[in-house]
């Protein structure tokens, strides 16, 4: 069945379906432009993931430099997608703020167009950097409160709540439609010249991690939680009168952290890596010990097709985190928020 028209004819309906399809085009969905750092890449994509509802509802579509073609000009593509988004996605982190090309070029043309009403800018704040100060820091960034991506406890959540900030963005630029319905080719009518070839968004192969790749990721996270306790420990020591800590590292695998209130040993733990083929990963025990055969919680390296992250038993959360993913941060924090708890306790 053949849906074109013949405009030799001068026909009043061939010419009110060209009109319409025409007004479609001018009201397409909400184009997102993602500005960031290759550092970051793996974040993007894990975003680009957590849109795919709204890119398959038709509320928005995505673009970024990973989209463009060979033979494409790179800085003539960029420059001509930031131009034509509606909503543009500043991908916060320290690479970002050192990258000259996403700074100077990127982030300033976004928020001139931001100024002039012709598109919305949102921070998105993927790591934490000190970006509070840079001339996008007085716009409302996500998640909320501007807190990184990376120190949730839950990633997903995270993002999950990036994509609502991009939902309510996509309904701010254009006024609300019907569907906009499949184009129909019609005779006679070229496309135009500087169409966009379509494309998928699908192209995210699986990756594959090393025990080498899971090893190095279990080291970087102990490493951080030894930055973590010995920083917080120190904190809660200054913001609290009669509170007392002690933070001990006792060799590359295993550190101690002590509260004391009122001269009392209050809360206390250790945290270890490795422990041999009954223990792996890195565990918790709430008490000061020097043995690997026990513990109260644990964080083993996991996998899924795109990332490494951190996955706990639940012992010390009556099974509550089995299935959330945890980022170095989040792991972190669920071992800091069990030593802890006895301090906020009502009882205490």
């Amino acid at each position: 069945m053949s849906y074109g028209c013949d405009f030799s004819n001068d026909s009043l309906q061939c010419r009110s379906i060209a009109w319409s399809f025409d007004r479609c085009l001018e009201h397409p969905l909400a184009k997102v432009f993602f500005s960031y750092s290759h550092a970051d890449e793996a974040l993007r994509d894990q975003l680009e993931r957590q849109l795919s509802l709204l890119k398959r509802q038709g509320t928005i579509e995505v673009w970024h430099d990973r989209r463009i073609g060979a033979g494409q000009e790179l800085n003539t593509e960029i420059d001509l997608n930031l131009e034509e988004a509606d909503i543009i996605l500043l991908l916060v982190s320290s690479d970002f703020l050192a990258s000259d090309y996403c700074y100077d070029r990127e982030m300033m043309r976004a928020l001139e167009r931001h100024r002039e009403g012709s598109a919305i800018v949102i921070p998105v704040i993927l790591r934490a950097c000190t970006w509070h100060d840079a001339p996008f820091g007085k716009l409302m960034a996500t998640p909320t409160d501007g807190r990184p991506v990376t120190q949730w406890p839950d990633r997903d959540q995270a993002f999950l709540e990036v994509a609502n900030a991009i939902k309510a963005a996509a309904k701010r630029t254009k006024p609300a439609e019907a569907p906009i319905p499949a184009r129909v080719p019609v005779r006679g009518v070229s496309p135009a010249a500087s169409a966009v070839v379509p494309r998928t968004s699908n192209l995210r192969l699986t990756k594959e991690f090393s025990d080498r790749d899971k090893d190095h990721f279990k080291h970087e996270v102990f490493d951080f939680m030894v930055r973590f306790f010995e920083n917080s420990l120190a904190e809660l020591e200054a913001r609290n009168s009669g509170i007392e800590t002690n933070f001990r590292r006792i060799d590359a695998n295993r550190f101690i952290a002590v509260i004391y209130k009122n001269g009392k040993a209050t809360a206390q733990c250790t945290v270890f890596m490795g422990g041999g083929s009954f223990v792996d990963g890195i565990s918790y025990v709430a008490a000061e010990t020097t043995e690997s055969n026990t513990y109260n919680e644990n964080l083993r390296v996991e996998a899924d097709d795109q990332t490494l992250y951190l996955r706990s038993m639940g012992m010390a959360h009556l099974g509550g985190n089995r299935d959330v993913k945890l980022s170095a941060e989040g792991g972190a924090e669920l071992f800091w928020g069990t030593l802890i708890a006895p301090l906020q306790s009502s009882r205490r």
